[in-house]
């Protein structure tokens, strides 16, 4: 029997992923696309999904409009669906993640089941419906999969770990030494965006994205030694996508957003959130192999958390689409 996908009369995207897919000339393509394969209930296969993570990244905004992108672990079973309607977080946030401080009942959250070792991933947004003192639930507004492009495949080992056990945390409203090997030698962030407009619908909330490529492909900004001493600002390609546009629209509507970098190594943790613009055109986009387009984040504040993430991680197979 075919699962059954939108079954509401408005569309399953809000008015900024409208207008953008509208300007490509996919609005069409993207509405029966959508409701296929956009819900607002868990299939059995995202609820089986999400259960065998031992990692979840999420989405959350602050007391003053700000973004965060964060990861909430566990053992394999720490995410489970009590109905097709919900689905409970068994874990708390890691020392120093912002989502300590952003997590409460009512609030929206984004968050992103992705399994790195098969570039499995499919997205939930929705809202916290209740918290308690070993977790949360989360009541779903919408869920639907995305493809595999651009994911680096590693493999995870969870190791023994106290999510309140203090590491050093580092605030930072600038790009030090640090800062900067982690983002240089990236392959993988996520990016946190919000669109909350009173009376927006089903298709407005908080969304959690992951974005993949080559080491190098997010870019700091500034290369004299001057600059160095004071760089705030990333640019980061855009490769060709599902053609959604949950980021980017929510991005036309609301300028903020919050990244989340992972040294995969070391196990620090790097949260970001600030603003953000998207470069449509101009010759900048050709010096990125493969942009369609370009996006632009201006730091206002982040943290960095060292040996904050509890998992060993098996060196990357790249993505197939940037290979050559």
């Amino acid at each position: 029997m075919a699962i059954s996908g939108w079954t509401r009369t408005e569309s399953p995207f809000h008015r900024g992923e409208l207008a953008i897919q509208a300007r490509l000339g996919v609005q069409e393509q993207m509405d029966k696309q959508g409701r296929r394969g956009i819900r607002d209930f868990l299939p059995d296969q995202h609820r089986q999904f999400f259960a065998q993570l031992p990692y979840v990244i999420a989405g959350t905004v602050d007391a003053i409009g700000s973004p965060w992108a964060s990861i909430l672990v566990g053992n394999p079973g720490f995410l489970s669906s009590p109905s097709d309607r919900t689905l409970h977080v068994a874990a708390k946030p890691l020392f120093g993640d912002p989502l300590a401080t952003t997590l409460a009942n009512g609030i929206d959250i984004g968050l992103l089941g992705i399994e790195l070792s098969t570039r499995r991933r499919n997205r939930l947004n929705g809202t916290v419906i209740a918290t308690q003192s070993d977790g949360f639930e989360v009541q779903v507004r919408q869920c639907f999969g995305n493809c595999p492009q651009y994911i680096q495949a590693r493999r995870s080992q969870l190791a023994e770990f106290d999510p309140q056990t203090a590491k050093p945390v580092h605030s930072i409203d600038q790009f030090g030494e640090p800062e900067r090997t982690i983002i240089a030698a990236a392959d993988t962030f996520f990016i946190a965006t919000a669109y909350q407009a009173e009376l927006a619908g089903l298709a407005s909330g908080v969304d959690v994205s992951h974005r993949g490529g080559k080491p190098g492909f997010v870019r700091i900004d500034g290369d004299s030694p001057e600059e160095r001493l004071r760089q705030r600002t990333l640019t980061i390609p855009d490769f060709v996508g599902n053609n959604q546009f949950n980021t980017f629209g929510n991005l036309a509507l609301n300028p903020r957003a919050g990244l989340l970098f992972m040294d995969f190594d070391q196990g620090d943790l790097l949260y970001l959130t600030g603003t953000a613009e998207v470069i449509w055109e101009g010759a900048e986009i050709l010096a990125y192999e493969r942009a369609e387009r370009l996006l632009r984040f201006q730091l206002d504040q982040g943290y960095r958390v060292q040996g904050s993430l509890p998992l060993r991680w098996s060196i990357p197979e790249f993505s197939p689409f940037l290979v050559g």
